[in-house]
């Protein structure tokens, strides 16, 4: 029998609280104050009761690097690796009974069903409604007959009515034409309540006939499935609740919006097809969840830190491709985690980083701006990219700027043009230039072996730095050393070569005393 503990969204809460980065509210909550709690919040919240059901809610679940990475069992700079190794080794699901799946302990069909049973809370003021924004769907791919898996928001208009967006290219939005097209309603099932693995299955762009295989993969081991109990549909049998139904046939007939979108501002209202419930499952301890999508602190958002490890993930094929040494990608969640990306890598001959930026231009079409930094920069460092485009880059010779790119419509800068344009920075150190570039980054001195036993001889050595003149002194104290070199500048023996380093000389000549 599969566990189905390890990989529910409980579970993942009880983690967090225990490691200190979940605040756990306890007095009864409006479900019009949730969203304040979550934004002035930067850890997870547990909600133990909202609304007049006093039902109990999770938010910011997946709103921090670190986050997602205990949900792998990895550190926070292993996390892109993780994801990348998702991919490779896909593990197959295995179908469990309807009567021992956890997610259908409870089960409410027909009128039973009801949206508004549900802690849906109002996100931001100008919203059109209460969204659901945490919710994986699920829809079978007559294509290929496997389970399609994605990421999309509801917005309730009903007891049995939602507004599906499903404006913007994806697999859902394709198996939805064609039914459309032969006058089939789609059926999907919505899981809301799931460890951060599913979540991230669910923004992948990896292509399998199965993403449940990808799921899998993600969570390290075999995903417990079921099939729904009013559609054609399987979902997984550990989730917390799961939301059945179809899309009307009818097609793009549901004025959905405005919505604090993922950059930050608030979407158009668009016109979206209409999802019909026919039943809710769940557990009997069901923990409903909510996402943060937009707001005033967007690296605090579960959407941005969500699509930019989604980013890396996909990002790092293109470059293994492009240049030989890639070492580091991170898209930065505070621009929605799509439309800057920072790259090191080790630049073996000149133009790999334009390469890279090439590359990149090329696989991800959300992506705006590219920043290519040797690998002695940290890229998930603000202070070391700032450094590195403030002194290894210049504009008239570094900055690769084209247009006509496929954008994402909600980018407030395109001014409702469908296309955009792309900068890329090589903020990288010049190979084979002129004039030398400065090598090495300046470290605190830490004191080498001791070789010799004076100033003066290591000097008759040849060339010496301060610092190992400092350990020929046998001293921590460099004002000795300066004692000792005073009467060498006196008799003119003293001199310095084009790297610093101190060395003698015979005050007649001139000519340089060097090993």
């Amino acid at each position: 029998m599969p566990n189905f503990e390890r990989f529910r969204l409980r579970t993942f809460m009880e983690q967090l609280v225990e490691v200190g980065d979940c605040l756990v509210v306890d007095q009864n909550v409006d479900l019009v104050d949730v969203a304040e709690y979550l934004e002035r919040n930067s850890t997870a919240v547990w909600f133990k009761s909202v609304g007049p059901e006093k039902a109990e809610l999770a938010g910011n679940v997946c709103a921090s690097r670190g986050r997602l990475a205990l949900a792998f069992g990895v550190t926070p700079e292993q996390l892109p690796l993780r994801l990348r190794q998702a991919s490779a080794g896909l593990i197959g699901p295995i179908e469990v009974d309807q009567t021992v799946a956890p997610v259908q302990q409870v089960v409410r069909v027909g009128a039973e069903a009801d949206f508004l049973s549900l802690p849906v809370h109002l996100q931001h003021e100008l919203d059109g409604a209460p969204y659901i924004s945490a919710s994986i769907d699920f829809a079978r791919d007559p294509t290929t007959g496997g389970t399609n898996i994605g990421v999309r928001r509801i917005m309730l208009r009903g007891a049995q009515e939602a507004g599906i967006d499903l404006i913007a290219p994806s697999d859902l939005r394709s198996i939805f034409q064609k039914n459309t097209a032969r006058g089939l309603r789609t059926e999907v099932a919505y899981v809301v309540g799931a460890h951060p693995a599913d979540l991230i299955a669910g923004t992948s762009s990896t292509r399998c006939d199965d993403e449940f295989e990808l799921m899998g993969s993600l969570r390290g081991e075999a995903v417990p499935i079921v099939k729904c109990r009013t559609i054609d549909v399987m979902v997984p049998a550990d989730a917390e609740y799961v939301l059945e139904g179809y899309l009307d046939p009818a097609g793009y007939t549901e004025p959905e919006g405005p919505y604090g979108e993922f950059l930050g501002y608030y979407g158009e209202v668009k016109t979206n097809p209409i999802f019909i419930l026919t039943a809710i499952t769940h557990r009997h301890d069901a923990l409903f969840q909510t996402a943060t999508i937009g707001g005033r602190f967007m690296v605090r958002t579960d959407t941005a830190q969500l699509v930019a490890a989604k980013t890396e993930a996909t990002l790092w094929g293109a470059l293994e491709h492009a240049v030989r040494e890639p070492k580091a990608v991170c898209c930065t969640p505070s621009c929605g985690g799509m439309f800057n990306v920072r790259v090191s890598l080790r630049q073996r001959y000149p133009g790999e980083a334009r390469n890279a930026i090439a590359a990149i231009f090329g696989s991800v079409a959300d992506v705006k701006h590219v920043f290519v930094v040797d690998d002695d920069i940290d890229v998930f460092d603000d202070g070391q990219i700032d450094w590195a485009l403030a002194t290894r880059f210049q504009a008239d010779r570094d900055l690769i700027v084209a247009s006509g790119f496929r954008a994402v419509p909600v980018d407030p800068s395109l001014a409702g043009s469908r296309t955009g344009a792309k900068a890329g920075f090589d903020c990288t150190r010049p190979i084979g230039g002129p004039r030398p570039f400065p090598q090495g980054v300046p470290e605190p001195p830490v004191m080498p072996e001791r070789r010799f036993n004076s100033v003066a001889e290591a000097l008759a050595e040849g060339p010496a730095s301060f610092l190992e003149l400092m350990s020929a002194a046998g001293t921590r104290d460099g004002r000795e050393v300066l004692r000792a070199l005073q009467p060498l500048y006196a008799r003119g023996v003293l001199a310095r070569a084009p790297d610093g380093r101190y060395k003698l000389q015979t005050a007649a000549s001139g000519a340089v005393k060097t090993k």
